[in-house]
C-alpha cells in the first residue's frame, strides 16, 4: 500500500499542476436556472455540442447519473459523430463508486454504450486513451471480479493523467477513482489523503468544479480527518444545488463531526430537490435520493431527541409502496430509518416487532440492507427478554452474512458478522453469561473499529464500543464502561446516547464533576428535544443537584 500510494505521488507531481482546456461551461442549463457548477472538458466532437457536453459532464460529478445518462444521448444525438458521448454514457453507469458495484444491467448498458463509442470513433489520441481506461473496468466484467477491474481503471487513469499533465478533469477522475478503491481497513487513509492532495490545489484554482468540492468531502469522511473536510462541505451545495446528492453530501461531513442542524438542513434540501425532481417526471413514489437524505436527517433528529420530527419521517417512508429505483440506497434507508427511531430511544420490544417495507421491494437483492433491521431486531428481542426471537434473529444474520461472502461482498459480509456478534452477546447477556457477553462485545468492537462505515449510512446503527460501555454499566463495572464510551465518542461525536452513557459512568464511578459535563452538553444538545426521554429528565435532575 505505501509503495503504491509512493507511486502516485510522483505521478501526482507531474498532473497536479495541469490547466483548463480552451473550450468553457458555465453548468447552466439553457434558460432554466440550473446551477451544477463548472466544467470544462476538450473533445473532437462539435463545438455546438461542447456546452452539452460538459453539462452532462457536470452531473456525472455530482452522481446525478440517470439525468447524466440522458444528457450524454442528447449530444450524441445532435453530432452522431461523437463517440465521446458514449463514453459519458458508459461512464454515468458507473453508480457510486464508493458504495456498491453496478448493476449487472448498468454493465451491460455501459458496454454496449462503450461498444459504440468505439465504433463511432474520436479523433484523437487523448480520447481513444479515455475509452481504454474506461474499457479496463468494463471489458471483462462477466469473468474478472469487481475490485480487480476497479484498480485496473485506477491504474490506468493515473497514466492517462501522467501523460497529459495538462487535463485536469484526468487528474479529477483518478482522484475519485483512488477514494474510490481505498480499503475501509487502512487506517493510514493513504489512498485518500493522497486523493486530497492531487484535489486541494485544483480547488484552489477552480474553486466551483463540482467534482473538486465532491470528492474533497469523500476523501475527508473518516472521524480522524473529518474535519479537514469542513471547507468543501460547506462549498459543495452552493457550487451545484441542482443536484439533489451535491445538497447530501455536505451531511457526511457535518454528521462525522456532529453537527447536527446542519447535516439536517442540507439534508432536508436534498430531499425536497430529489421530491421535486419526481414531481416534474410525474412519478408518484418515493425518491432514491430523498430517501438517503432522509435517512441521515433521522439519525441527527435522534440525537437531539427530536423524536417527533424523525418520526414524521420514519412515517413518510412507512406511506411509500414503491421506489423510483430499486437501488440499495433506497433499501438501506426504508431499513435503516425505522431501526434507528426504536434502538436510538431503547425501545427494544418495539425494535423486536420491526417488519421490512415495502413489502413489494425486491429484498433478496438487497442482503445487507435487509440486515439492518434483522439486527435491530435480534437486539431489541435479547434486550427486552424475548430470547426465542432474538436466536431466530441471530440465525438470520448468520444466512445473511453466508450470502455477502458468496456474492463476493466481503466489507458487507464482516459488517454482517459484527451485527451477528453484537447480537449473540446481548442473547448471553440475557442467558446470564455476563463473562462470555462482555468477551464477545468487546471483540465485536475492536472488529467495527478496525473497519469503517459506508458511506451509505450516517453511523452505526448502535455503535458497538457505545453498546459495549452500556454492557459494562449494567454489569456494575462503571469506570471500564467510562474508557469505552469516552473511545465510542471520538470516532461517534454529540452522541446522546453517548452523553448520556458517559455521565451515568461516571457518577456510578464517582466522578461527579465528569458527569456533570457531560449531563451539561446532553441538555445543550437537547435544548429543542420535542419528546420526553428519560435521558433529559436524568440530566436535568442531577445538574440542578450538583
Amino acid at each position: 500500500m505505501v509503495k503504491r500510494v509512493s507511486v502516485i505521488l510522483l505521478v501526482l507531481g507531474l498532473t497536479i499542476g495541469g490547466t483548463w482546456p480552451t473550450h468553457g461551461h458555465d453548468g447552466d442549463g439553457a434558460g432554466t436556472g440550473e446551477k451544477l457548477g463548472t466544467v470544462r472538458f476538450a473533445t473532437s466532437c462539435s463545438p455546438a455540442v461542447e456546452k452539452d457536453f460538459n453539462r452532462a459532464l457536470a452531473m456525472f460529478h455530482s452522481f446525478w447519473f440517470d439525468p447524466s445518462a440522458t444528457a450524454f444521448a442528447k449530444v450524441a444525438k445532435a453530432d452522431p459523430s461523437c463517440g465521446m458521448a458514449y463514453w459519458g454514457i458508459a461512464l454515468t453507469r458507473l453508480g457510486n463508486p464508493f458504495a456498491w458495484p453496478p448493476a449487472e444491467k448498468q454493465v451491460l448498458a455501459a458496454q454496449q454504450a462503450l461498444a459504440r463509442a468505439r465504433e463511432v470513433g474520436v479523433k484523437t489520441q487523448r480520447e481513444r486513451d479515455y475509452i481504454a481506461a474506461l474499457g479496463a473496468f468494463y471489458d471483462e466484467a462477466q469473468t474478472i471480479e469487481h475490485r480487480t477491474r476497479a484498480i485496473a481503471f485506477e491504474t490506468t487513469m493515473a497514466q492517462v493523467a501522467k501523460r497529459y499533465p495538462d487535463d485536469t478533469e484526468a487528474t479529477i477522475l483518478y482522484a475519485l477513482l483512488l477514494n474510490g478503491t481505498a480499503l475501509a481497513s487502512d487506517k493510514t487513509y493513504a489512498q485518500q489523503l493522497t486523493a486530497a492532495a492531487i484535489l486541494e490545489p485544483i480547488l484552489e484554482r477552480h474553486p466551483d468544479h463540482p467534482g473538486v468540492v465532491h470528492y474533497l468531502i469523500h476523501s475527508y469522511d473518516y472521524p480522524p480527518i473529518a474535519a479537514r473536510g469542513l471547507s468543501a462541505a460547506r462549498r459543495y451545495a452552493a457550487v451545484a444545488p441542482s443536484a439533489p446528492h451535491a445538497l447530501h453530501m455536505p451531511g457526511h461531513i457535518f454528521t462525522r463531526l456532529g453537527y447536527w442542524d446542519e447535516s439536517i438542513e442540507t439534508n432536508r434540501q436534498s430531499a425536497e430537490a430529489a421530491k421535486a425532481e419526481l414531481a416534474q417526471a410525474e412519478l408518484r413514489q418515493g425518491s432514491y435520493n430523498a430517501l438517503h437524505a432522509m435517512d441521515y436527517m433521522v439519525y441527527a433528529y435522534l440525537q437531539q431527541a427530536r423524536d417527533a420530527q424523525a418520526k414524521a419521517l420514519v412515517d413518510e417512508m412507512k406511506g411509500l409502496t414503491r421506489v423510483d429505483v430499486e437501488s440499495f440506497p433506497a433499501a438501506y434507508a426504508f431499513a435503516a430509518s425505522p431501526a434507528r427511531y426504536v434502538l436510538e430511544r431503547g425501545d427494544w420490544a418495539s425494535a423486536a416487532e420491526l417488519t421490512l417495507h415495502p413489502a413489494s421491494l425486491a429484498w433478496p437483492k438487497f442482503p445487507q440492507a435487509e440486515a439492518v433491521l434483522v439486527f435491530a431486531r435480534a437486539l431489541g428481542a435479547g434486550r427486552s427478554g424475548d430470547l426465542d426471537r432474538a436466536r431466530e434473529g441471530i440465525h438470520r444474520l448468520q444466512g445473511l452474512e453466508a450470502a455477502l461472502k458468496a456474492a463476493k461482498q466481503p466489507f458487507w459480509a464482516d459488517q454482517v458478522g459484527i451485527q451477528a456478534q453484537i447480537a449473540s452477546a446481548w442473547l448471553l447477556l440475557a442467558e446470564g453469561k455476563r463473562d462470555e457477553a462482555t468477551d464477545l462485545m468487546r471483540r465485536a468492537a475492536d472488529r467495527e473499529d478496525a473497519t469503517d462505515k459506508h458511506p451509505v449510512t450516517p453511523g452505526p446503527l448502535a455503535p458497538a464500543r457505545e453498546l459495549l460501555g452500556e454492557m459494562l454499566l449494567d454489569a456494575g463495572r462503571p469506570a471500564d464502561a467510562l474508557a469505552e464510551l469516552e473511545r465510542s465518542q471520538q470516532k461517534e461525536p454529540n452522541r446522546l446516547r453517548g452523553y448520556y452513557g458517559l455521565a451515568r459512568a461516571a457518577e456510578l464511578a464517582g466522578r461527579p464533576e465528569v458527569a456533570r459535563v457531560n449531563y451539561a452538553k446532553l441538555l445543550e444538545l437537547t435544548d429543542r428535544a420535542d419528546s420526553d426521554r428519560t435521558e433529559i429528565a436524568k440530566a436535568k435532575e442531577f445538574v440542578a443537584t450538583h
